[in-house]
């Protein structure tokens, strides 16, 4: 079912200042930096071989990650796999029991399909898969 790991999400209080130690004092150079309203943050990913790092800032104060920071702080939030066909693992997530957090996807920051997997599931990670676009 996964192809490969995409990302490890990062929630952070600021993409700004945590971008400064990404970029400099690991040396990866400059991030690109989206927006995704819906899931109400600000993102930027910084590409290290074959994974990103994906650093999660709060556009409000309601947003998923401003209550994560609100109860841990700065820290991993979630792992990100690759999958051919979400609708497909959902569907087979589902009938192995495994608790969702979205049984349909929705658009992420680049404009992929990707749904969470509830880590009371998944021995506490957060799970997010993502469909790939055709030559993404």
């Amino acid at each position: 079912m996964l192809k490969n790991l995409s990302h490890i999400g990062i929630a952070v209080q600021s993409v700004a200042e945590a971008s400064k130690f990404f970029a400099e004092t690991l040396k990866l150079g400059a991030p690109k930096v989206y927006e995704a309203p819906e899931q109400k943050v600000k993102v930027a990913f910084f590409r290290l071989a074959e994974v990103e790092i994906e650093l999660l800032e709060p556009m409000s104060t309601d947003s998923t990650i401003a209550k994560f920071l609100e109860k841990r702080g700065d820290g991993i939030h979630h792992l990100c796999f690759n999958v051919d066909d979400i609708e497909t693992a959902l569907a087979e997530l589902k009938q192995a029991g495994v608790a969702l957090i979205d049984e349909k996807p929705r658009i992420g920051a680049r404009g992929n399909k990707i749904a969470f997997v509830s880590p009371k599931s998944t021995h506490g990670v957060l799970i997010e898969l993502r469909e790939v676009k055709q030559g993404a």
